[in-house]
């Protein structure tokens, strides 16, 4: 692929920090910060919005995160939330502002809407437009003439025919074309950038003639290697004085990707190794297929499995005894060197999943608020057995519990201790809690990592 250079910036990395990011949820915040340490650019991801004592601590940091739960959240949450958040974090200084999306792009103009999230960060900078990159072919989600694709199964789907994402339960995704998608979020205007012009060289002028004071979002398709260092090049030397993006860690791939070809990081990611443990702790909220199938794996090599009753878990006289069922029986496993795994679901079709919304209405709850109770009580659960045991390791699948469980925690900060799956670091806790501090994190997207991805954070053996 011909690689154009621009005269638009310089190449040369600037001193200080050079992006900043707000996670729309957990699992995807520490999905960047994985990207970015791999490549050689020291980054932290703070739970909560830091203070300057916080900053000071990690002065040597490239990049800063925030993680946060807008996933689900409504457009009126956003409205009111984000524009201070994006504010804060554009007076860091970084020439990149990051609004972090899902690599499935699952999002609706009701729930997590990324249109909404665009319309209110896209003014933070005086920027004629807003590049977006979703592809991220180590993750093996590819975006292709504005259409994206994600791996199941051993098999490439397009998103709309994913067998997960396409059965959301709250974002089902129901259009495979991103611009279509997003064009009932937002009527911001929506460009392209496609793989043909990429491949012919013609990506700089395109990307010139497509900005304009309306600040359009620029969909930049990555499919493959050269893809991704075109698009990071075109994101880069196009920044001016700053510029907002909604994107997946596609975006740190394909900048980390074009930095690597300048010979401004190491030629090769990597990260530290983690070792074995004789325990590990998990709460699981997921819902996935991919979840279902590790839940299944540790069950029959030797994890104990227990599933949390949803509506004793929705229910205020029976929430406390349900908690202390599950934290003693996790508690006991422990003792015997036996790593416990508790979960709320096993797959999309699980009866608790098919009737959680039945569950919700008998408790009088909105399905957003049993759901979220369902988070804190995980939370909850994992408080308690940490509490009463020896554990320092510890793994949260799903995006809404992990975010319940890392504020529940009292973790201030996140740094990657070492490498696991694709987009599932294995981090460091940073917290003023002596008991927190330096604590073994792994927060798990659904569907990412293997069916033998619990065997495999005990063991620190990732292929």
């Amino acid at each position: 692929m011909p690689m154009p250079m621009s005269n638009a910036t310089s190449t040369a990395w600037p001193d200080g920090l050079l992006l900043t990011y707000y996670g729309d949820d957990f699992t995807g915040s520490t999905d960047v910060m994985e990207a970015f340490t791999a490549a050689g650019v020291p980054t932290v991801l703070f739970l909560d919005v830091p203070r300057l004592e916080d900053l000071a601590r990690f002065g040597h940091m490239r990049c800063i995160g925030l993680a946060g739960q807008s996933r689900g959240k409504s457009p009126e949450w956003m409205r009111r939330e984000l524009p201070a958040v994006f504010q804060r974090l554009r007076d860091l200084g970084a020439p990149v502002l990051q609004y972090k999306v899902c690599s499935t792009f699952d999002s609706s103009p009701r729930v997590g809407s990324i249109g909404q999230a665009i319309d209110s960060g896209v003014n933070t900078f005086a920027s004629t437009w807003s590049p977006m990159v979703v592809g991220a072919p180590r993750l093996k989600r590819y975006q292709v003439f504005g259409h994206l694709f994600a791996a199941a199964n051993g098999a490439v789907h397009r998103i709309d025919r994913h067998p997960t994402m396409s059965r959301h339960p709250v974002t089902p995704m129901q259009e495979g074309d991103l611009r279509v998608h997003l064009a009932a979020q937002t009527p911001r205007r929506i460009e392209l950038i496609d793989l043909a012009e990429l491949s012919e060289g013609v990506g700089q002028a395109r990307c010139t003639a497509l900005q304009g004071d309306d600040a359009p979002v620029v969909m930049i398709d990555v499919a493959d290697t050269a893809s991704q260092i075109e698009a990071g090049r075109l994101v880069w030397e196009n920044r001016g004085q700053g510029v907002f993006s909604a994107s997946s860690s596609g975006l740190q791939y394909a900048l980390a990707a074009y930095w690597r070809q300048q010979g401004l990081i190491p030629a090769t990611p990597s990260l530290p190794v983690a070792f074995e443990v004789p325990c590990i702790a998990v709460v699981s909220g997921s819902c996935s297929p991919m979840s279902a199938a590790q839940i299944q794996w540790a069950r029959a090599n030797g994890f104990a499995t227990e599933r949390l009753d949803i509506a004793k878990c929705l229910d205020p006289q029976q929430v406390d005894a349900e908690i202390a069922r599950l934290v003693v029986g996790a508690l006991a496993a422990i003792a015997k060197n036996v790593s416990p795994i508790i979960f709320s679901a096993e797959g999309p079709d699980d009866p608790a999943v098919l009737n959680f919304e039945s569950s919700a209405s008998v408790a009088q709850m909105s399905t957003s608020d049993a759901a979220a109770r369902v988070g804190q009580v995980l939370a909850e659960i994992m408080r308690q057995v940490l509490d009463g045991s020896t554990i320092r390791r510890i793994v949260v699948a799903g995006g809404d519990s992990s975010g319940a469980v890392g504020s529940h925690l009292g973790i201030q900060a996140l740094t990657v201790e070492a490498g696991m799956a694709p987009g599932v670091p294995l981090c460091r806790a940073w917290s003023n809690d002596p008991l927190r501090d330096g604590l073994e994190v792994a927060l798990k997207g659904g569907q990412l990592g293997s069916a033998s991805f619990y065997g495999q954070v005990r063991s620190g053996q990732f292929a």
